[in-house]
């Protein structure tokens, strides 16, 4: 069976600053048609700081959709959808910790829930870290933490954190680190 959904009409209920939603008419696999709804966001980029020692930086910051302080990753998003991905994660990284790299590997891409949104987070290990003055934006109020590796990954297992593009990214470079590992 093919699994391809057809639009048949696209109409917009709200366009935001952040988000756009639309709701969709489309034709199903099996020719019925089916209400989508769906939210338009310009995707966003997170990046696993780790130094030499073997430690990442954390930011921590008030998430006001789920009424508490969520440690998260350093991220932010586009602020266009042709805007490149890596250009994003340096510039958020350096506006949340004051931190730059010297090398940036691409750990992937995610899809933070494909059944409603159309976002897409890159993300990346940022190696060889220089440190300076953070600048976060206006309204963006955080506290920098440094947190061992082992120990950020066994909070991920323990559900201590809770951001899905944290958990990934980190269990990601806990992969690549051990094939790393592996070919010493």
């Amino acid at each position: 069976m093919e699994l391809f959904e057809k639009t048949l009409e696209q109409k917009y209920v709200y366009k935001g600053k952040i988000i756009n939603l639309r709701t969709d008419k489309a034709i199903l696999p099996d020719g019925k048609e089916a209400q989508r709804e769906i939210v338009e966001h310009k995707g966003g980029v997170c990046v696993l700081p780790v130094d030499e020692k073997g430690n990442v930086f954390f930011v921590r910051q008030f998430r006001y959709a789920y009424m508490r302080e969520l440690l998260e990753i350093p991220a932010g998003k586009r602020d266009a959808k042709d805007e490149k991905p890596i250009e994003c994660g340096k510039r958020e990284l350096k506006e949340e910790t004051g931190i730059t790299a010297n090398e940036y590997v691409f750990l992937g891409e995610l899809y933070p829930s494909p059944g409603y949104t159309d976002e897409v987070i890159y993300m990346y290990l940022a190696r060889g870290l220089s440190y300076g003055k953070s600048r976060p934006d206006e309204d963006e109020f955080l506290n920098v933490e440094k947190i061992p590796f082992e120990k950020a990954c066994e909070m991920v297992l323990n559900n201590e954190i809770k951001d899905a593009k944290t958990q990934t990214a980190l269990l990601k470079a806990a992969a690549l680190f051990a094939k790393e590992n592996e070919r010493k």
